[in-house]
């Protein structure tokens, strides 16, 4: 490994909101070793504070990254999302302020997966409210509307890679799968895509949700469709808190036409531990509702806190950006006898033009360039003679619509 430019014990590191140690032991290894971490999150005040002199920030979900904390990071570099969604990040404001921005959209595939299918055998026993009498002393052995999931159908809202994954846990337990989504997709096994969400809902015993949250999924399974769905059938949300109309859910309910449900995620959640919960499905019958811990287990967040640390030391060691959501992508290997900058910066015309001129009149030579843009953002990797790197950093500054410059070594 090349010596980098900025010394790495100088490169401050904050984590936030309990990030595995896996992480830190995955920075340590490479020679990061300022590293602070705090267990919660923190409110846009505070942050906007503790930012200041941060080069690296790791948070999960709670934590927002708003515009107005990304202008007062003027020494930010990139940001970890130890989850698998940015959506707590302003992607737009990172973007123009030259931040990349990673996270780990598959690492705890299997952890939802294996909740789905557990919560699927406790809501066809009536396991939760067998499990509830018997807390109050009562003795409710009996086998009224209870089953077993092999011969039954499961309807998977989403074949993305949970309800892919999900599908092949299903599949092995006798379970007949069917899948709704916009897309066409590679069906896994004896899987069937179903072209009509109506003929889905009428036709599966368990319905699970593996949908991201946009305007065209909020309130996806609403009064509507719930009327849709087959009597006796059990519903499970693990995706995204805004894309079920827990009223109507609430009212079938009750009503016996939905058997139970599974619920995970919530329209508005508790920011931390310990603070007060309410949820209008509390209390009934045959409803599962835990706190998102879909992907919480220590296996996943394992998995995440190595996967988002590794892209961020290959970003701030080679310039790697694979898998950013803010700049666009590049992954340029290094070069021998060479210097290495990073040059970020509005996508106008004319940019490469001039960096290339820049170098030229350095005296230097280009080994290796790569150029990416992204939307309004431009982002260039080059690698010139060893020894004249700050020389044509300097220039590099100086070029209009420059956003962020950085040599590497």
């Amino acid at each position: 490994m090349k010596k980098t430019s900025f010394p790495k014990d100088r490169i401050k590191i904050l984590f936030l909101e309990n990030i595995s140690q896996t992480a830190k032991i995955t920075f340590a290894e490479a020679g990061f070793s300022d590293i602070e971490e705090i267990p919660g999150a923190l409110s846009e005040s505070e942050l906007k504070e503790k930012i200041r002199d941060v080069h690296i920030l790791g948070i999960r979900s709670k934590t927002k990254v708003s515009k107005a904390v990304l202008r007062n990071a003027k020494k930010l570099l990139a940001i970890g999302c130890f989850c698998i969604g940015t959506n707590q990040v302003d992607l737009d404001a990172a973007a123009e302020e030259g931040i990349a921005v990673f996270n780990s959209p598959y690492s705890n595939t299997r952890s939802v997966a294996e909740l789905v299918i557990g919560e699927s055998i406790l809501l066809m026993r009536k396991i939760p409210e067998k499990n509830a009498a018997a807390h109050r002393g009562i003795w409710k052995k009996e086998a009224t509307a209870s089953h077993e999931l092999r011969g039954k159908t499961m309807g998977i809202i989403g074949y993305g890679h949970i309800g892919s994954q999900v599908s092949i846990l299903a599949e092995n337990l006798g379970l007949k799968v069917l899948f709704y989504d916009t897309e066409k997709k590679l069906a896994l096994g004896n899987a069937q895509q179903i072209s009509s969400l109506d003929s889905l809902l009428e036709s599966s015993d368990i319905i699970t949700l593996h949908i991201p949250l946009s305007k065209q999924t909020s309130n996806f399974i609403n009064r509507k469709n719930i009327e849709k769905i087959k009597e006796g059938a059990v519903i499970l949300n693990l995706s995204r808190g805004n894309v079920i109309d827990l009223k109507a859910l609430k009212s079938a309910i009750e009503n016996k036409r939905i058997k139970g449900a599974a619920i995970d995620v919530y329209p508005i959640e508790p920011e931390k531990n310990g603070d007060r919960f309410d949820c209008i499905l509390a209390g009934m019958e045959n409803v599962i509702l835990t706190p998102h811990i879909g992907g919480s287990t220590l296996e996943a967040q394992e998995n995440i806190g190595r996967e988002v640390a590794t892209k961020i030391i290959d970003f701030i060691d080679k310039g790697i950006s694979t898998g950013s959501f803010s700049i666009p992508e590049i992954s340029l290997p290094p070069q021998k006898n060479t210097s290495r900058i990073l040059h970020i910066h509005k996508n106008v015309p004319g940019m490469l033009s001039e960096i290339n001129s820049v170098v030229a009149k350095a005296g230097s030579n280009i080994s290796a360039q790569y150029l990416n843009t992204k939307n309004e953002i431009g982002y260039v990797v080059l690698d010139i003679d060893k020894g004249s790197g700050k020389k044509v950093l300097k220039a590099l500054n100086d070029i209009k619509n420059t956003i962020k410059t950085r040599i590497l070594y």
